[in-house]
């Protein structure tokens, strides 16, 4: 689903998305749209422009998975330092791509998302915990000791970026086993969401992005 307030940046992204045999199914041009169609179409991903009437992209992304945890949104922003894009991410959004990157790039997000990977680099990653810290929220705090040598290591592959399906293969497990095994790693860690998991995982150094 594309969301953004500006039609001809919309139909050049279906023009786009299209061409390369995704299908759009459907388009917002704002945050309420966007949360109306969201919850009645549950499309794979959702690229959800960050500043739009009547409701922003943060907010819509905010309630959206409010009502869809498992929702895939990457935020499309002008500026790699968008304040707001660090909002969307602690909320749970997947990453974010800029509005100027090539078509490889956006199609390149897309795929990743779809297969469950988070964008998330170093520099975001950092970002957003630092944003934790200024604001004086915390992830939570239990210790991964709590964890078993498995859930560990799944933990530190969804936050390297590998999708259920990738982490299924390098264990030699099910994906289904790698979605269970996920359910069980956020309730033990009191998580919301992959984001907010691969963000735990960097912060106590299970797994880094350089």
């Amino acid at each position: 689903m594309l969301v953004d307030d500006h039609a001809l940046f919309r139909q050049g992204l279906r023009s786009l998305l299209e061409s390369e045999g995704m299908r759009v199914i459907g388009e917002a041009a704002n945050g309420r749209e966007a949360i109306r169609y969201a919850a009645d179409t549950h499309p794979d991903v959702i690229l959800m422009d960050i500043q739009m009437p009547e409701l922003d992209g943060v907010k819509a992304t905010q309630s959206i998975l409010e009502i869809d945890p498992d929702a895939r949104v990457i935020m499309i922003t002008m500026y790699r330092q968008d304040r707001y894009v660090f909002e969307a991410v602690k909320a749970g959004a997947r990453g974010y791509i800029l509005k100027d990157a090539d078509a490889a790039t956006l199609l390149d997000a897309i795929k990743r998302v779809a297969g469950g990977e988070a964008l998330l680099d170093a520099d975001m990653a950092q970002n957003v915990l630092d944003d934790f810290r200024d604001k004086r929220e915390e992830l939570p705090s239990e210790k991964h000791a709590d964890l078993n040598e498995r859930e560990t290591m799944i933990l530190k592959l969804l936050a390297q970026g590998f999708s259920n399906q990738d982490i299924a293969l390098r264990l030699d497990i099910s994906e289904k086993t790698v979605r269970n095994r996920l359910s069980e790693i956020f309730t033990k860690l009191q998580l919301n969401n992959r984001t907010q998991a691969a963000l735990y995982a960097i912060r106590e150094g299970i797994a880094n992005l350089d």
